[in-house]
């Protein structure tokens, strides 16, 4: 796979609504595009709708949820949380920074990505109160040196 260039969508994750990929290689960087706490049965996670119809969002588990998809998305290409270098994150309501925060430093320390937060007006689902976007630092080199040793081994 010693591709400098590569989209992947990646199986067993909720399908891009639109034709982009979940993550791109460009040289040693992975784009990972934006990513919700959307399940791969097109249901979200941190989202609890009623009898009656009313909804209880949860920003916590929204935020755990997307950074796991980030995380599996990031496993698709041999690389890992660790391997963030930048996180851009969208929040519906600037009320939410603190629970949304709490959640971020369970994954990361000041050794993390760098971070942007900002608020917008909406997401793609009114049942979205976050999404995020990275960018990830995985060489090729250290990758093709893996995968030379591992056929060696064979």
């Amino acid at each position: 796979m010693n591709n400098s260039k590569q989209s992947k969508v990646v199986r067993g994750k909720a399908t891009p609504r639109g034709k982009f990929p979940h993550v791109k290689r460009a040289g040693d960087f992975l784009y990972i595009s934006g990513t919700s706490s959307r399940l791969p049965d097109n249901s979200f996670a941190g989202v609890e709708v009623d009898e009656m119809g009313s909804t209880n969002l949860c920003i916590a588990s929204q935020t755990r949820a997307v950074i796991q998809n980030i995380a599996d998305i990031l496993a698709s290409m041999d690389a890992s949380l660790s391997d963030l270098v930048e996180i851009s994150t969208f929040l519906v309501n600037m009320n939410d920074f603190r629970q949304y925060n709490q959640v971020y430093a369970e994954f990361f320390d000041f050794d993390g990505p760098t971070r942007t937060t900002v608020a917008v007006h909406q997401l793609p689902h009114p049942h979205l109160l976050i999404e995020c976007k990275a960018v990830a630092y995985k060489p090729l080199a250290a990758m093709s040196q893996r995968e030379n040793k591992e056929a060696s081994d064979v």
